[in-house]
């Protein structure tokens, strides 16, 4: 019988594939699994972890639990998982921002996330939604409606985000040199607020993640004008893309599993083929539904090369918006 170390020595050489390597490390992996969010308890990517970790208790280890370390924008998280043990008992569960945008948002950065983090997956899919609400007249309909009415009204021409140096922050940065007109980003600390004074008339339009308005949308509550997503969304079909109305944005949002970096490829493998089996799974696909966001995987050589073309693609759109982000 093979040893865990044996396993993951035949594993590395192809010998048995990642699913028995993973059913091995289920068996002999008993050190509990920490997935590490850099956001406080009871969020949606607190949640999503959750929701994930259950189902990577017995293909991955018999004990997988979610620890919240908020703070300084998630960095302290991402801080953490670089300082871990690489043996597969700690890893991160995050957005894609602090990972292909902080490079470029902060002139000093404590990590560097091609040489100090392992992509696993990208174990969700989600996109942004382009937002109007009732200071803005009933006859805009269409994201080029809005941007003639921006051009009207300048000194009204605004967006809300959900934070300064964020992705809706930096959306709608690139839709307004897209469309050619100037647009006021008005930073707000989180979704919640944003909404807020979008439903109430304050500011005229809102970027934010579609797990924050799709049900607003579906309600009628908010106008929503467009979607980021490389597709529509399939929870919100009559949404057309940006791309769909002319304007190449395309944004997929992705909430990511890493790794310390130097974690052996075979535990690695391990991790992946049991959070692509999660991504098959019913149950998963529904609560994700919750959210507005589905499943998704790739191996981690697929995300690697994402999250290396996501870290080139956003550093021109921050230089261009003159951004610098606070330490």
């Amino acid at each position: 019988m093979l040893t865990r170390r044996g396993m993951l020595a035949a594993s590395a050489l192809g010998l048995v594939s990642p699913g028995v390597v993973s059913q091995a490390l289920g068996q002999v992996l008993r050190k509990p699994v920490h997935i590490i969010v850099g956001f406080p308890a009871g969020g949606g990517t607190d949640v999503m972890a959750r929701i994930l970790a259950d189902k990577l208790r017995g293909p991955y280890a018999s004990t997988v639990l979610v620890e919240n370390k908020p703070g300084a924008g998630a960095r302290l998280s991402v801080e953490y998982v670089k300082n871990a043990e690489p043996d597969g008992s700690v890893m991160l569960f995050t957005p894609e921002v602090p990972i292909t945008v902080y490079p470029h948002t902060y002139r000093a950065l404590s990590y560097d996330p091609l040489r100090d983090l392992t992509p696993v997956a990208p174990t969700v899919r989600s996109m942004l939604t382009y937002n109007i609400g009732p200071a803005v007249p009933q006859e805009v309909k269409s994201l080029a409606d809005f941007v003639r009415w921006c051009k009207a009204n300048p000194s009204k021409a605004a967006y809300a985000t959900t934070a300064a140096g964020g992705t809706p922050h930096f959306v709608g940065v690139m839709v307004a040199s897209a469309a050619g007109v100037s647009m006021t980003p008005v930073h707000y600390r989180g979704g919640a607020p944003a909404l807020q004074d979008l439903l109430g008339g304050h500011v005229p339009a809102s970027i934010n993640p579609i797990s924050e308005t799709f049900s607003l949308a579906k309600s009628g509550t908010v106008r929503m004008l467009a979607v980021t997503g490389s597709r529509r969304s399939p929870f919100l079909p009559d949404v057309p893309t940006m791309r769909e109305q002319g304007y190449d944005v395309v944004i997929d949002s992705w909430i990511g599993l890493f790794a310390p970096a130097r974690t052996a490829p075979a535990i690695v493998s391990a991790l992946s083929a049991a959070i692509a089996e999660a991504s098959k799974s019913p149950d998963m696909a529904e609560n994700l539904a919750k959210f507005g966001s589905e499943p998704n995987f790739e191996t981690p050589e697929q995300f690697a090369a994402r999250v290396g073309a996501d870290i080139a693609r956003w550093g021109p759109v921050v230089k261009a918006s003159g951004f610098v982000a606070e330490d």
